[in-house]
C-alpha cells in the first residue's frame, strides 16, 4: 500500500431537526445567510433563521442564487456579506456553492481570477456553515464550488480554505422534495461515490470505505425515498449517503461523468445530478477496459448474487443496475428528452474538453472524438 493523505472535512452534526442549533454554533455579528427563491418559497429556511435571530445573530439574507450561479450571483453575494462574521450556506449544491466561495472572498478581499483551478485559494475564510436541503451534492463536505463563467463556460476553485466548518444533515429538511428532484440528486451522489471509487488519482483506502458505504446507502434508499417521500429515516440515510460520498470524492477527485456532464447544464440548463445520470452508463462503458475489476467489486456489493458470476459480467451487471435504478426512479434516459440534438454534438464535445481537471481523473483518456461518441450514444 503506498502512502496517501486523507482530509474528513468539516465538523458533522445530523439528525431531524438540527439546523436549528445553527444559533449555537456561529459567532456573534451578523450572518450573511445565502439561499434560494425556491427555499424561502418552501419555508425551509424559517426555522434556521428564527434560531439565528434568538441567538441575537442578524442573518442579512441573499436568496438570489439560482441553478448553475453565475459570477454576476457570485459577487453580489460577496457585497452583501461586506462585513458579515460569519456565513450559511443552505440549500441544494448551487447557494451552498456560492457560500463557500463569498466566505472565502469576503474575509480576504483576493480577485476571484487568481482562484481559479486547484489549490490556489491559501487564504482564511469566514466561519461558514452548510446546510443541504437535497441528498446529492455533497457540497458541505467538499472544498469544491463551481461557477458559471460567460455565457456557459464553468470553471471550479478548489482549495482546503473552502471547506465548512459544519456540515448540518437535517432529514425534515428533504422531506417536501419532488421526485425527480429526489431522484436526479441521488443519482448525483451515486456518481460521486463511483468516480471517487475508480478515480485515476489520489484514490486511497480511506475514500474507497466511504464511496463503498455510500453507495451501498444509496441503493437501498432511493427507491424507497421515491416511493415514500416522508420517510425520515431513509431521508436521512440519503443525506449520510450524499455527505460520505462527498468527502471522498473531495479526496479522490470525480472524472469523466462529470466533465461530460457540465457542458449539459451550461448550455441547456439540465440540472447537474440529472446530467450525471445521462452520461453515466456511457462514461462507464467507456472505461470498462480500464475499471473492469473495480466496477466488479461494487457489481458484487450492490448485488451478491454476482459472486458467483465472472468478473466482466459482475461488471456489466453492476452498470445495468444503476440503469435500471435511474428509469424506475422515473428520469429520463435519452438526451433528446432534454432538448439535445444531433447538431449539438460537436459543440458538448468541444465544451467538454475544458474540463481538464476532471478528465485527467477518469480511468481511460477521453478525447474529443470520445466524448462526441458518448454523446451520440446518450442522444
Amino acid at each position: 500500500m503506498g502512502g496517501y493523505e486523507f482530509h474528513y472535512g468539516p465538523r458533522l452534526i445530523s439528525g431531524p431537526g438540527s439546523a436549528r442549533r445553527l444559533g449555537d454554533l456561529l459567532p456573534p455579528g451578523r450572518c450573511l445567510f445565502v439561499t434560494d427563491a425556491v427555499v424561502r418559497g418552501l419555508g425551509l429556511a424559517e426555522p434556521a433563521l428564527a434560531a439565528l435571530e434568538a441567538a441575537g445573530i442578524e442573518a442579512v439574507l441573499f436568496d438570489d442564487v439560482e441553478q448553475d450561479p453565475s459570477r454576476a450571483t457570485l459577487m453580489k453575494a460577496v457585497a452583501a456579506g461586506e462585513g458579515c462574521a460569519s456565513v450559511v450556506g443552505f440549500g441544494g449544491g448551487s447557494p451552498m456553492d456560492v457560500a463557500k466561495l463569498a466566505a472565502y472572498l469576503v474575509a480576504t478581499g483576493e480577485e476571484l481570477d487568481r482562484l481559479w483551478g486547484v489549490g490556489k485559494a491559501l487564504g482564511r475564510k469566514l466561519p461558514l456553515a452548510l446546510v443541504p436541503t437535497t441528498a446529492g451534492t455533497g457540497s458541505e463536505a467538499t472544498p469544491v464550488t463551481i461557477i458559471t463563467v460567460g455565457e456557459s463556460e464553468k470553471k471550479g476553485v478548489s482549495s482546503p480554505a473552502l471547506i465548512a466548518d459544519w456540515a448540518i444533515l437535517d432529514a425534515e429538511l428533504t422531506l417536501g422534495l419532488p421526485r425527480h428532484v429526489t431522484a436526479a440528486t441521488g443519482i448525483d451522489a451515486m456518481v460521486h461515490a463511483i468516480e471517487a471509487y475508480t478515480s485515476a488519482r489520489l484514490k486511497n483506502p480511506m475514500s474507497d470505505l466511504l464511496a463503498r458505504e455510500s453507495l451501498r446507502l444509496l441503493d437501498a434508499n432511493l427507491l424507497r425515498v421515491c416511493d415514500r417521500p416522508d420517510d425520515v429515516e431513509a431521508r436521512g440515510a440519503m443525506l449520510l449517503a450524499a455527505h460520505l460520498a462527498g468527502v471522498a470524492f473531495a479526496n479522490a477527485p470525480v472524472a469523466g461523468v462529470h466533465a461530460l456532464a457540465y457542458p449539459l447544464g451550461g448550455h441547456f440548463h439540465v440540472p447537474h445530478g440529472l446530467s450525471n445520470a445521462l452520461m453515466l452508463p456511457h462514461v462507464l462503458a467507456h472505461n470498462m477496459a480500464a475499471a473492469m475489476p473495480l466496477y466488479a467489486e461494487l457489481g458484487r456489493l450492490l448485488d451478491p448474487a454476482l459472486a458467483s458470476e465472472g468478473r466482466q459480467a459482475q461488471a456489466r451487471g453492476f452498470v445495468a443496475r444503476l440503469e435500471r435504478l435511474s428509469r424506475a426512479a422515473g428520469l429520463p434516459q435519452r438526451l433528446r428528452e432534454v432538448g439535445v440534438v444531433r447538431h449539438h454534438l460537436d459543440l458538448l464535445a468541444r465544451e467538454a474538453m475544458k474540463q481538464e481537471r476532471l478528465l485527467i481523473n477518469n480511468p481511460c483518456p477521453i478525447g474529443e472524438a470520445d466524448a462526441r461518441r458518448l454523446y451520440e450514444a446518450a442522444l
